[in-house]
């Protein structure tokens, strides 16, 4: 594997690591010491996303055209700098600070991410291309494994703001430690010698709107997946707020689940993508939602057998997290292989602002659903119904036609 690729991996580590030292309890502490009601805390962090949702286009087009490397170290300087932001207005127990200093988080994304696809997609290709995205990930769930349980701990012993400041330190070596140790991509080296993109063959490259609009297969793929994200995406807020104030698991619980999550992807992740080489991206999709349908109805059943809450809490991890690892192969892989080489970046920024629409809408979903009151386990269904469209769209239109080569894994 290319040296760039392993840097970045061991990097993810450190990223992850201070990310989720703070931001999976993030609407922990609004719902418990802001007291934000279930409806509020949904679009309240729904409302958080739009502005990056936005930009993901123009991350995906910036990197295309000023460059991968550079435009993905800015992003951690603004994510390192928004974590400390956070923890500061924590410490004020300002909710109007907590929800702009959050906001900059997901711009670093917003511009960082669309870079960081288009770069490892650079140094690799096919099968490798795929091995290469999971060994981030592998790097990155290390690290959130490690943040995530010290994060749940730490909060019980030191309060939400001080385990921001310690999380906003971390952030902070790990960007000094990728300014120093990664290369420009094949792609930046080309650009800074001013040798001509390879979409210049065919003219000039276009927006992102008009990629769209031209390449109704991709659209229909990036609108299945918001369509499915409606549903996967309970995972990131419901999820935690769920089985701490609904299921009333501690800070510290709800961080080994957390971290479970984070082990799984470490040790099974390698061997699922490996599994998954030479089957279909398609299939993988069907696949991968299925099981976090699967995950969440069981974490419906969990209330109704208050003796086994936690083992039931920690067996949904499970199964989720198997889902999680099956549907990151396709997520992270087929937006590159759709598209030109010359419009990677472009493909994955306009991947993730639509698919980002289902992630928006799932936390607003999740928190009207949640402040019904209605039985687990009819909660739990409500929010699962999303995936049943976004699963025939799948199986009867994308699979039949998404052609056998960039749908190969």
């Amino acid at each position: 594997m290319d040296r760039n690729l392993r840097w970045l991996a061991f990097g993810a580590v450190v990223r992850a690591a201070g990310l989720s030292l703070l931001g999976p309890f993030v609407a922990l502490y609004l719902r418990n010491v802001l007291h934000v009601g279930y409806a509020q805390l949904g679009v309240l962090v729904a409302l958080l996303g739009i502005v990056p949702l936005a930009l993901y286009p123009f991350g995906g087009q910036i990197a295309d055209r000023l460059g991968r490397r550079r435009l993905f170290l800015a992003s951690l300087v603004v994510e390192a700098a928004s974590i400390l932001g956070i923890a500061l207005a924590m410490h004020a127990r300002s909710l109007g600070g907590v929800l702009a200093t959050s906001v900059g988080t997901g711009i670093a994304g917003a511009l960082g991410g669309p870079a960081l696809s288009a770069y490892v997609a650079d140094l690799a290709s096919g099968s490798d291309r795929t091995t290469g995205f999971t060994w981030f990930r592998i790097g990155w769930n290390v690290g959130f494994t490690v943040g995530a349980l010290a994060g749940g701990v730490l909060i019980g012993f030191l309060g939400f703001a001080t385990d921001g400041l310690l999380a906003g330190a971390v952030l902070v070596g790990s960007t000094a430690l990728l300014t120093l140790v990664l290369e420009p991509s094949p792609y930046d080296r080309d650009r800074a010698a001013g040798r001509p993109r390879p979409a210049a063959e065919g003219g000039r490259a276009a927006s992102p709107w008009r990629v769209l609009g031209a390449d109704r297969l991709f659209l229909g793929f990036c609108a299945t997946a918001a369509i499915a994200g409606l549903a996967t995406n309970q995972w990131g807020t419901t999820f935690p707020v769920y089985a701490n104030t609904v299921l009333g698991l501690p800070y510290a619980y709800v961080g080994i689940g957390l971290a479970l999550n984070g082990l799984l992807v470490v040790f099974a992740q390698a061997p699922t993508t490996k599994a998954a080489i030479g089957h279909r991206h398609t299939r993988l999709l069907l696949l991968g939602v299925a099981l976090y349908v699967a995950g969440f109805l069981l974490f419906g059943l969990v209330a109704l057998l208050p003796a086994l809450v936690l083992g039931g809490f920690l067996a949904s991890v499970l199964v989720l997290t198997m889902g999680e690892n099956v549907l990151s192969i396709p997520t992270s892989t087929l937006p590159s292989n759709l598209a030109p080489p010359g419009e990677i970046g472009a493909y994955n920024g306009a991947f993730f602002a639509i698919s980002g629409i289902g992630g928006v809408l799932a936390t607003t979903v999740g928190g009207f659903v949640l402040a019904l009151g209605l039985s687990p386990p009819l909660t739990w269904a409500i929010l699962m119904l999303p995936a049943f469209p976004a699963l025939a769209l799948v199986y009867a239109w994308l699979g039949r036609r998404i052609p056998a080569g960039p749908d190969r894994a």
